[in-house]
């Protein structure tokens, strides 16, 4: 079989781009070089759908920023993610801090933004009571909000699943056969996918790749980013999005609530050398901790129930690097940082639009369904939803992961989705399980029971996340 589109990278670029292309009748095929989507920078960000002020006006980043931003609350209507739009405020306390709020207030109206504006402290502590007393001003974005950046990730790619998309996680793309100056197929550890055309959205190892297709377009600098995440007693300490003043690089240090409940804090920035170096350490908790409780006097440390940390695919031109190569079929999508996630769906169009200059024919699929249906979720379900759910299926009556109240109904139905999930870390991302306060203390081991009864898989064969995480060694 020869298809007409790889896609190297399961993160939300790549799953956006396969959901955006299964519109067509295409034969595509989505590749993930770990055992499920969304282990890389989208399944560890801050899940931002940023409104638009930060990014320079004429640039990439802000164009497609502030039409992602557009389009996202459609988009996850149509595929049952949970989105708010909160708002959000960038923090100052003195009046060389005002003169940047009024230069990102002029940006943001340079970048087609409407409602901006700067408030006085009187507004901002009637608006955000636990904020530091001493914040004197901030910037209001209303277009602002959050969403669950893996959420989204894995809705993408089922929903391009539903429409005849084929998703094989742990496939490693390692090379790209060309022909005569064109794309001819992608090398991976499961043998050769001949193709015509390949979109590079490999995240950290987009450069890489590149490489691969004789394109020397970007560099990426690989910067680690760490994070705290607050128990959902401390849900109500803050209602937005909370940014402190930017730096030259970087957003800074947030808070910011979840569509789940918590309170997530960070990032911070490091530049590291390995490009799958996810620790956390000491020095960079304390230091998310120290920023952001300049923002919110009140954090606690004792509050936090997890920490961890993702990698950045940062450009060495600080752009994102979308567009064609001298090698025919071959596009990079690569250093797509922040406001990434915001922008993936307009990134997605683009990449269509792309791919139909370089001669792609596009036919619309008829029958093609735009809308996918998410798993019940019994925790926030009424009484009557939940007995209705439970009279259809007893196994959604069986509470597995207290914290999170997740049902076996649930479990089981993410391991059998169209991106079914097969390791512990996979039905968490589709269905919270493990992500309380206990951290799957209480609910791990049911969970691998679970999936080795509906997988036929022997329960010393179940992992975390992926070979090398296994959670026993064997039978006693």
């Amino acid at each position: 079989m020869v298809y007409d589109v790889v896609i190297i990278g399961g993160g939300v670029i790549g799953a956006a781009v396969a959901r955006t292309l299964s519109r067509f009748r295409l034969l595509v095929v989505l590749i993930e070089k770990e055992s499920d989507l969304a282990m890389g920078a989208s399944g560890a960000n801050s899940g931002i759908v940023h409104a638009g002020y930060d990014p320079l006006p004429d640039s990439n980043k802000a164009s497609l920023c502030v039409r992602g931003n557009r389009m996202m609350e459609n988009l996850c209507d149509e595929l049952e993610v949970p989105f708010k739009r909160t708002g959000s405020l960038v923090v100052g306390y003195s009046d060389d801090d005002l003169r940047v709020l009024e230069e990102l207030l002029a940006r943001g109206r340079l970048n087609g933004l409407a409602g901006l504006e700067i408030l006085n402290q009187a507004r901002l502590m009637t608006m955000e009571p636990n904020l530091s007393p001493q914040a004197r001003y901030a910037l209001y974005a209303p277009q602002a909000g959050i969403v669950c950046p893996y959420t989204l990730t894995i809705a993408l790619a089922e929903n391009a699943v539903q429409n005849g998309v084929t998703v094989q996680c742990g496939t490693r793309a390692c090379g790209i056969r060309s022909e005569k100056g064109r794309v001819k197929g992608v090398v991976t550890s499961r043998g050769l996918i001949p193709c015509r055309y390949v979109v590079n959205a490999a995240g950290v190892w987009s450069d890489e790749v590149a490489k691969w297709a004789g394109s020397a377009s970007h560099t990426i600098l690989p910067y680690r980013g760490e994070y705290c995440l607050l128990d959902k007693k401390r849900g109500d300490l803050v209602r937005r999005v909370l940014f402190p003043i930017p730096g030259e690089k970087t957003k800074g240090i947030l808070v910011a609530p979840t569509v789940s409940g918590n309170i997530l804090l960070g990032p911070n920035r490091r530049l590291v050398e390995d490009r799958e170096d996810r620790a956390t350490t000491d020095e960079g908790i304390d230091e998310v901790l120290t920023g952001v409780k300049k923002l919110v006097p009140g954090i606690n440390e004792k509050d936090v129930i997890t920490s961890f940390a993702g990698i950045r695919a940062v450009s060495d031109s600080g752009e994102f690097v979308i567009g064609p190569t001298d090698l025919q079929g071959f596009i990079n999508v690569g250093g797509i940082q922040s406001p990434g996630l915001t922008a993936a769906p307009a990134i997605a169009e683009m990449v269509k639009n792309i791919l139909q200059e370089e001669g792609l024919r596009l036919v619309k699929k008829p029958g093609y369904v735009p809308r996918r249906k998410g798993i019940f979720n019994f925790a926030v379900a009424s009484m009557e939803e939940r007995q209705s759910q439970i009279a259809k299926n007893p196994r959604f009556g069986e509470v597995v992961c207290r914290c999170e109240t997740v049902t076996a109904g649930e479990i089981v139905a993410a391991i059998n989705s169209p991106v079914g999930a097969g390791t512990l870390d996979a039905v968490k991302r589709r269905t919270r399980s493990g992500m309380g306060r206990c951290q799957g203390g209480f609910c791990g081991f049911r969970i691998a029971e679970i999936i080795s009864s509906e997988l036929g898989i022997p329960v010393d064969k179940i992992t975390k996340n992926g070979p090398g995480s296994e959670l026993v060694r064997s039978r006693t």
